[in-house]
């Protein structure tokens, strides 16, 4: 029996995922979406198992998938049992030196984007503008020129026919056009469909730390063109993320030093959100559990139960794995790169919701040790049921090639773990995106079906004040015009730090929050740094050099209303019908 699915999540369903006839109605119900997916994964186990044993894991994985205890990235919904079959959402695909390979990846982008995926891309190995072609006589016009190439041709493709596409451009810190590419946004107008990250060495961020030079280099053949101050270019890149929330930073070395198949290829790039840094051509499959559903009470308190968790990361590995024997990709190459190193990114949403649900306040020493444990515990699970699979299924080609090999550790799959966004898939799920704190207790969710907003409201809230009888018409007017408890009269102290939200919690503690879970996660994490209005490019800079000291392999900032055009917005009006979601929510589902 499927879960409750929010009228939030049914309209995501509706627009984006269950299928439709040739006139355009929707012919699939939720619970027949799941089984679909569920039977065109579970097909792989035919390749090394019998029929019977594909009738059980199609039972169990559509009975995690409507039970919205696992929910896989976007394109395994929409497609897996479609004609068109492509299940990844995320590729990385090579940009050399000339107009054949740029244009050759154009080309690719375009076929990865009709079908639900989104593409990252290093530019760092274009000329600077201004440079000489020697095949023409003529001046290159630089790596910025070209990326707007690649943003209008996305604005002009839907991706997988529901969506418009999204696009990573990295260009390493020591190329000549840095600037330009740091300031590329500022216009509010060009790069819509690109997040841009500076690729940030270790070198440049000793320089910075003390005072020095930087030298600027060739891409061709990484002689020195020129030099800056280290902290003159750091905080221009600062005062850009202040003003436009781009861009973000991506740690090549810190990446680097843990690629788990560095003989293959140094790794350059990142998926659209950051959560997985891969190789020129590798695509990779992303799986998020749904914590809050591993809250139980026992005794009076409330705990995480690990052993069911423990079981739903072994399916979740295997689902994933099965993805990949399955998917059908948009690309030879991307094949060939996909089946050798067998990625998958395993990870969660609700993390939030879970946090208060165990009594635990987000802005706390307790999440941050919490957060330690669970990825940790995730993380062994990821690893020992891909071990499993190994031995049932065979190491992932590249495995002798891969940091493993040394130590004898066969693995089926290169990577396991990632922390995604989960933007629509947590409204599906009901519950809190990624390893994010609540964004608000009432907001708006713009600009994700089209120009219809949706308006969320927070369950939990309701019956938890329901539970220590605090509730007046005056509260609840209150929190649906602003979004958060900060300036309500009349709501304890401990309810606030409980149900605070991202905007009050400080930026040092959404970096350790990142850095606690990047320390389990073989891939990377994907988080925003929220940040109020009034922050300052100071206060950018400092996030940017505490994430780089923590581990992390990249940082992304958000200062509100930075953008004319943003996706979440505080307080969700004085709609009667948001009144009456916010209220029908039973008070006795409180876990709390």
């Amino acid at each position: 029996m499927p879960a409750s699915i929010s009228d939030n999540g049914l309209k995501v369903l509706r627009a984006r995922y269950l299928r439709r006839d040739a006139e355009g109605r929707v012919v699939e119900t939720p619970d027949q979406l799941f089984q679909r997916v569920a039977r065109a994964v579970s097909e792989a186990e035919l390749l090394s198992g019998t029929p019977a044993g594909a009738r059980m894991w199609e039972e169990r994985f559509c009975a995690m998938l409507s039970s919205l205890d696992f929910l896989p990235n976007s394109p395994t919904l929409m497609n897996a049992g479609t004609q068109l079959g492509q299940l990844s959402a995320c590729f990385v695909l090579p940009v050399h030196d000339s107009m054949e390979s740029i244009f050759d990846a154009l080309r690719s982008m375009a076929l990865i984007q009709r079908t639900g995926g989104g593409t990252g891309f290093s530019f760092s190995h274009l000329r600077p503008a201004g440079d000489v072609v020697g095949s023409t006589g003529g001046t290159s016009s630089g790596p910025v020129s070209f990326m707007k190439i690649f943003d209008c041709a996305t604005e002009n493709i839907k991706v997988g026919g529901k969506r418009r596409g999204a696009n990573m451009a990295v260009l390493r810190v020591d190329h000549p056009d840095i600037e330009q590419f740091v300031n590329a946004k500022r216009d509010g107008v060009s790069l819509q469909n690109f997040n841009l990250s500076v690729g940030v060495t270790d070198e440049f961020m000793d320089a910075v730390q003390s005072g020095r030079d930087f030298a600027l280099r060739h891409p061709a053949d990484g002689r020195e063109v020129g030099r800056t101050p280290a902290r003159t270019l750091f905080s221009g890149i600062s005062d850009a993320a202040w003003a436009t929330g781009d861009p973000g930073l991506v740690f090549l070395d810190t990446i680097a030093r843990s690629n788990p198949t560095p003989a293959v290829g140094p790794i350059e790039c990142t998926n659209p959100c950051g959560e997985v840094p891969l190789l020129p051509y590798e695509a990779c499959n992303l799986g998020s559990i749904n914590l809050v559903h591993f809250v139980a009470r026992q005794n009076g308190r409330a705990g995480l139960d690990y052993d069911r968790l423990r079981g739903q990361v072994h399916t979740g590995v295997r689902f994933l794995d099965d993805v990949i024997a399955v998917n059908r990709y948009p690309l030879e190459a991307i094949e060939k790169m996909a089946l050798a190193n067998r990625k998958i990114g395993l990870g969660v949403m609700g993390f939030a919701e879970a946090c208060i649900a165990l009594g635990i306040p987000y802005s706390s020493e307790r999440a941050i040790e919490f957060a330690d444990q669970l990825m940790g515990f995730i993380a062994r699970e990821a690893r020992l049921a891909s071990a499993q699979l190994a031995e049932e299924r065979g190491a992932f080609p590249n495995w002798a090639q891969s940091v493993y090999a040394a130590g004898g550790v066969r693995l089926r799959n290169a990577t396991q773990t990632s922390i995604a966004p989960t933007g629509t898939i947590s409204i599906i799920a009901g519950t809190s995106s990624g390893i994010e704190p609540l964004f608000a207790l009432a907001y708006r969710h713009q600009n994700v079906l089209g120009n219809e907003t949706l308006a969320e409201l927070n369950p939990l809230l309701y019956a938890y004040l329901h539970s220590r009888h605090i509730g007046t018409d005056e509260i609840l007017s209150r929190i649906l015009e602003q979004g958060t408890l900060d300036a309500i009269e009349g709501i304890p102290a401990d309810v606030k730090e409980l149900f605070q939200t991202a905007l009050a919690t400080p930026p040092e503690h959404h970096v350790r929050m990142q850095a606690a879970f990047q320390k389990h996660v073989d891939n990377a994490v994907s988080k925003t740094v929220n940040l109020p209005h009034s922050a300052t490019p100071d206060d950018i800079a400092q996030v940017y050099l505490l994430a780089h000291r923590l581990g992390c392999k990249g940082i992304t900032v958000y200062r509100y209303g930075s953008k004319s055009r943003q996706v979440l917005e505080l307080g969700a009006g004085e709609d009667a019908e948001f009144r009456e979601r916010f209220t029908k929510c039973d008070p006795e589902a409180c876990r709390l």
